[in-house]
């Protein structure tokens, strides 16, 4: 696509995107009186319009049914989670049975990784990534220790080469190869937190599979932003948060998938609880644990219905939208970005961007970070001041992500000019 840094080349790719209507259906902060530039999809994503419909009417079912909402409510309170399967099952590409909604992700990390890590003598380690979110690493560290076993003996961390910000798949294979007898668990973030780096997933869960590991994925930057196959990949389990590019609000609920091979096993390893347990004998509170032999089998609690009901309403959104039109939009948007960031990096003396997310658009979703040489958090700070809202990480990097459900060129164009005069202050 032959881009340009105009107002009029802007409106006109805006004028043409089939998703533009999408953009109303979200409630923006604003700065002086008009929308803020907001780019922090990748931690917080917009309110949807509608949410407030989707909580208001659980509110007044609970006041009108109470108790008897659990069944008599327009949602029963029973098989709330229900809801979710089908849609969920889409943004990630799996069978409806082998997803669903519950927790938060750290906590079904934890409950994943105790029916998957299962060291032994000879397989033991865990290959994960040198600079993942804190929560998995301290998640992997806590697991490993509860096993008996030394972090710094257990987990093989992958890094980039010396003077790059990516982590070549060519040398995952590598380790995966040079630790192949002692593998026990592969576990990464699907996209990268702080690069916005999207790992070849179908390879490496392919290579560890062959090396006799299983293979989990942390998704928190990953669902809804990226197309994703989890099924067709093979891949052993998965989870993800979904306030970020799901737009379900401040602590929104989670989502496991597990494979169906692993959760039609019942006797495979797990925590338990009762909203887990066989459906049509639950309320009988018989002490032996039957799970469900679906995803469904890793529930310990009954639905977070006031946190769920958010994001009930954000992916009525995007089974109307789909991620495939949506994926589309965001390689143009997140190239257009890329575009006016070099472009204005050269028009500026001494302005000096290195972009350290992927170039090749089929390696990142709609996240770019970029290392900012000399003042980056005085950068940030006047991003900040005239209305952009974007993040930052030390010691210098600014994340951006272009969020193709609610942003549009011309928050693209308008960010260019700021930043072009943030360089000249």
């Amino acid at each position: 696509m032959n881009y340009e840094f105009t107002e009029e080349f802007a409106e006109k790719q805006d004028a043409a995107d089939p998703l533009k209507k999408y953009r109303d259906e979200f409630h923006f902060p604003e700065h002086k009186g008009e929308k803020k530039l907001y780019f922090t999809g990748n931690s917080l994503g917009l309110q949807p319009k509608n949410v407030e419909k989707h909580v208001k009417q659980e509110i007044e079912d609970w006041a009108k049914y109470g108790v008897d909402g659990h069944f008599e409510a327009g949602n029963p309170w029973y098989s709330y989670h229900e809801l979710f399967s089908e849609p969920l099952s889409k943004i990630v590409g799996a069978k409806p049975h082998e997803v669903v909604a519950m927790n938060s992700l750290t906590v079904n990390l934890h409950l994943l990784m105790v029916s998957f890590y299962k060291p032994d003598n000879k397989r033991y380690k865990i290959l994960c990534e040198a600079k993942a979110f804190p929560s998995d690493q301290y998640a992997l560290a806590s697991q490993v220790k509860h096993h008996g076993l030394k972090p710094e003996e257990t987990l093989i961390e992958l890094s980039p080469r010396e003077g790059e910000h990516i982590i070549r798949t060519g040398d995952v294979l590598e380790t995966i190869e040079k630790h192949k007898d002692e593998l026990a668990l592969i576990m990464i973030g699907g996209v990268n937190y702080y690069t916005g780096q999207l790992w070849d997933m179908k390879t490496i869960t392919k290579a560890g599979h062959n090396a006799g590991a299983l293979v989990g994925w942390d998704l928190a930057h990953g669902a809804g932003n990226v197309n994703l196959k989890l099924h067709d990949w093979d891949v052993d389990f998965a989870t993800w948060c979904s306030y970020k590019y799901m737009n379900s609000g401040p602590g929104g609920v989670s989502g496991i998938y597990v494979h169906e091979k692993h959760a039609e096993n019942k006797a495979l390893n797990r925590f338990a609880g009762w909203w887990g347990h066989n459906k049509e004998e639950r309320f009988k509170m018989e002490k032996d644990f039957d799970p469900i032999p679906t995803a469904e089998g890793w529930q310990l609690s009954n639905a977070a219905v006031f946190s769920m009901a958010p994001h009930k309403a954000s992916l009525e959104l995007f089974s109307a939208v789909g991620m495939s039109a949506l994926t589309k939009k965001s390689e143009k948007l997140t190239g257009y970005l890329e575009f006016v960031l070099e472009k204005v990096s050269r028009q500026q003396d001494g302005a000096s961007f290195e972009i350290i997310t992927p170039r090749n658009s089929k390696e990142r979703g709609c996240q770019l970070s970029v290392l900012v040489h000399g003042e980056a958090k005085k950068m940030f700070d006047y991003l900040t001041k005239e209305g952009v809202v974007v993040d930052y990480r030390e010691p210098n990097v600014i994340r951006m992500a272009p969020v193709p459900l609610y942003n549009n060129f011309m928050d693209v164009y308008r960010f260019g000019k700021i930043l072009r005069a943030a360089i000249d202050h």
